[in-house]
């Protein structure tokens, strides 16, 4: 019951997109297809569940405050946390690489259509902060971090595929043309994030 709980929450109530505004310059360029948006949100959800159980493991065994006990009690009082920053982006980094060469490899029409935001993806402050979030909310297991990252994976995934959903709509619209492109783009998130704060009431 508690992971269907974070798993809940992290798609609706802490959604990296509506909630913090995570990942926004990927999710505003990449939205206006739902093609190349499918494959992006597919790749976010790949990183993250790739990544935040290694990052989870680092956090707990060598980078928190006593974490190397394990090495011997001359290690006890050693805090690496000032690392946090630098070795979450190295994995993540490492990650986003393998899957910008598989893309490449097997679906080449997807890697043209994402262009320079598929390797971007490292830099993609949700995903970094998916393992910011986990760091401060002391999860007991690598399973809760692990259902953490699907979540919060799926929850930047709908937000953008159904952002492009609505832009691939809106483009057979009448919109006055001051607020075609961008500025109806910014609009339609606005709606979209009031929408989402409805879910911030929920219990879990």
């Amino acid at each position: 019951m508690e992971y269907i709980s974070l798993f809940v929450k992290s798609i609706f109530v802490d959604n990296m997109i509506f909630a913090y505004f995570l990942g926004m310059c990927s999710y505003l360029a990449v939205s206006k297809n739902v093609k190349t948006a499918n494959g992006l949100g597919l790749a976010v959800i790949f990183v993250l569940l790739c990544t935040l159980p290694i990052n989870y493991l680092l956090n707990k065994f060598v980078l928190q405050a006593g974490a190397l006990r394990w090495l011997g009690e001359s290690f006890a009082d050693v805090d690496l946390s000032f690392l946090s920053f630098i070795l979450f982006i190295a994995v993540i980094a490492a990650f986003v690489q393998l899957v910008e060469m598989i893309v490449e490899k097997y679906l080449p029409s997807l890697y043209a259509s994402l262009g320079i935001f598929l390797p971007l993806i490292a830099v993609n402050c949700a995903i970094l902060g998916a393992s910011l979030f986990m760091q401060q909310k002391e999860f007991a297991s690598v399973g809760e971090a692990e259902v953490y990252a699907l979540g919060s994976g799926i929850g930047w995934y709908l937000a953008i595929v159904a952002l492009a959903a609505i832009r691939e709509k809106l483009s057979y619209s009448n919109i006055p043309a001051p607020l075609k492109g961008t500025g109806i783009a910014f609009i339609t998130v606005g709606l979209m994030g009031m929408a989402f704060m409805i879910f911030m009431g929920i219990q879990l």
